[in-house]
């Protein structure tokens, strides 16, 4: 199903961090799937309150779920993970606090689902389940059977996702002379360093290497630069990576991606510098190492043109704009409200 259904969650920053702010995904009711899925757990918890949000009572089991939603993997890991177990509850109380808070406040505007709304929406639901047998397994494990109070949930998601598109999503559009004029205004994020992009075969003495292997390393480095000169491709000098190079990139035929000057050592730069394109270097000594590089391509430091970005500036703007109006709305839901965690 393609609910954009209020698009938020109160996801901590990353999984790690505390919970902060709301952020998205489908309602739990919607995100439910038949007992033997691994995205559920296998047996809900006894259905006592968690939460009182003024005279409504949010119960274990919605609780559940919304850890479920949270950290789909739980099946794999035979629950939550302990270090997670905290932020995941956290997060989830948050999130269905702030569900809550949302229905609420759309039956006190009188909002209303049109009925071939909820037709298709508990149609696409059932859609989820492979036979009948499986969609009433559901109804009776998680609504007692009764299909009218699997409609309320139904009923209840749908105004959910409609107030919050009138509230948040349709709020949170950023235009295009907004986006330029954030890059206007930020040019350092969008410069770029000169940089290299090479491969190294690489010849690394043992730790603690004694004078007898100092030698033989010298020795093995020498010949690698012999074989390296009979190269005449960056594939024939990957696969002689591949095979004599003892650094971590020879599983990558030696290749490195993009690295900024100031992140290479002296001796590097100063060769690379006196280099063209498809030019390999002579043996480099880095203490007690050797490495022979190749480069591919040297860019000068720059500015990233607003076309390359934009598509890109504009979600994210539209994402944090998006963002700062649910952190809005859930404090101004709280204002008013009575809420009690049990």
């Amino acid at each position: 199903m393609k609910y954009k259904f209020f698009l938020l969650q109160f996801l901590f920053l990353g999984i790690g961090a505390a919970v902060a702010q709301v952020s998205s995904h489908a309602p739990t009711v919607f995100t439910q799937v038949p007992a033997q899925s691994a995205a559920r757990p296998a047996q809900l918890p006894a259905d006592k309150p968690v939460a009182r949000v003024n005279n409504a009572v949010l119960s274990n089991s919605d609780l559940v779920r919304e850890e479920y939603a949270i950290f789909p993997y739980a099946r794999q890991h035979n629950g939550i993970p302990k270090d997670l177990e905290k932020q995941v509850r956290d997060g989830a109380l948050k999130m269905i606090i702030f569900e809550e808070l949302v229905y609420q406040e759309a039956l006190r505007k009188k909002m209303t689902v049109p009925p071939a709304k909820m037709q298709h929406a508990e149609a696409d639901f059932r859609k989820q389940f492979a036979t009948p047998e499986e969609y009433n397994a559901f109804l009776q494990s998680d609504f007692n059977g009764s299909h009218q109070l699997l409609q309320e949930k139904i009923r209840r998601s749908l105004l959910i996702e409609a107030f919050l598109k009138a509230e948040v999503d349709d709020k949170s559009g950023i235009s295009l002379a907004e986006a330029r004029a954030y890059y206007d205004k930020n040019p350092a994020r969008f410069h770029y360093p000169e940089s290299f992009t090479f491969q190294t075969i690489s010849i690394l003495p043992p730790p603690n290497a004694t004078s007898a292997q100092l030698k033989e390393v010298s020795t093995r480095a020498e010949n690698a630069l012999r074989q390296a000169k009979t190269t005449k491709t960056a594939e024939e000098f990957g696969l002689l990576a591949e095979k004599i190079s003892d650094d971590d990139y020879r599983v990558m035929m030696g290749q490195h991606k993009p690295i900024p000057v100031d992140q290479l050592a002296p001796q590097v730069v100063k060769a690379l510098l006196s280099m063209h394109p498809n030019d390999m270097s002579g043996l480099i000594q880095l203490e007690q190492a050797y490495t022979i590089v190749r480069l591919q391509a040297h860019t000068q430091a720059g500015q990233t043109k607003f076309e390359q970005v934009k598509a890109q500036l504009l979600k994210e703007l539209h994402d944090a704009k998006m963002n700062q109006l649910r952190a809005a709305l859930d404090q101004k839901l709280r204002q008013n409200a009575k809420i009690e965690e049990l």
